[in-house]
């Protein structure tokens, strides 16, 4: 099989492997997904970012933190330090509630005033603004992003010697389909996410993620 074919599946398959799991960033494009709420804007901000991050992994960083083990150490406190404060408003918001739950915002044949099928209860819709920083942060102070994104891809990027930009766009392809696919999908399981016991589950169940995360990043 040809060297570039190797390299682009390998790519692939690692890069899969490693994002698949729910982390801080999956998390949010889950509950942004479910709310029908800036998904474009937070898939576009996952897709741009993850591909900038492996092509820094693939251009040679892996080298320069291998070098110098202190900037990790930076990075994995303050990606744990950020990840424990998004942590804790989930379980605030779980132990609280989310009060008074709007529907979706209806289609525009709804609203135009034709049938249409019934909105999810979700909360009310936090801003474009706060969507965005909120994604900017959860990917670029966390240091799974550095770990895995960086280091991981790009080390083993470098065994592919002349074939390595293949197994970036193998990385590329996957990371891509993998939040296209996870933010808008997850609208589906909006049927099951109608009440607020619901919701309060799922910032619960959001807020122990965070926190096995972040316990993760600073003991390992």
């Amino acid at each position: 099989m040809d060297q570039g074919i190797v390299a682009l599946l390998a790519g692939f398959g690692l890069c899969l492997g490693l994002i698949v799991s729910i982390g801080a960033q999956n998390a949010i494009v889950l509950r942004q997904g479910l709310r029908r709420e800036h998904v474009g804007l937070v898939v576009l901000v996952c897709v741009v970012s993850d591909a900038i991050l492996q092509t820094i992994g693939v251009a040679g960083v892996a080298t320069l933190v291998t070098a110098h083990p202190w900037l990790e150490s930076v990075a994995r406190w303050a990606g744990a330090a950020f990840i424990l404060a998004f942590a804790a408003l989930s379980a605030r918001r779980a132990w609280r509630g989310g009060g008074s739950l709007e529907a979706a915002p209806e289609p525009v044949a709804e609203a135009a005033g034709a049938p249409g099928p019934a909105g999810v209860a979700v909360r009310a819709r936090t801003s474009r603004i706060t969507t965005l920083l909120t994604i900017l942060a959860v990917t670029w102070l966390n240091p799974h992003a550095i770990v895995e994104t960086t280091v991981v891809l790009g080390s083993v990027a470098a065994t592919h010697g002349d074939a390595r930009w293949w197994f970036l766009a193998g990385g590329v392809i996957a990371s891509t389909l993998w939040f296209v696919g996870f933010g808008y999908g997850a609208r589906y399981l909006a049927p099951l996410l109608r009440t607020e016991r619901a919701w309060r589950v799922l910032d619960g169940g959001i807020a122990l993620v965070m926190v096995i995360i972040a316990i993760s990043l600073v003991l390992t």
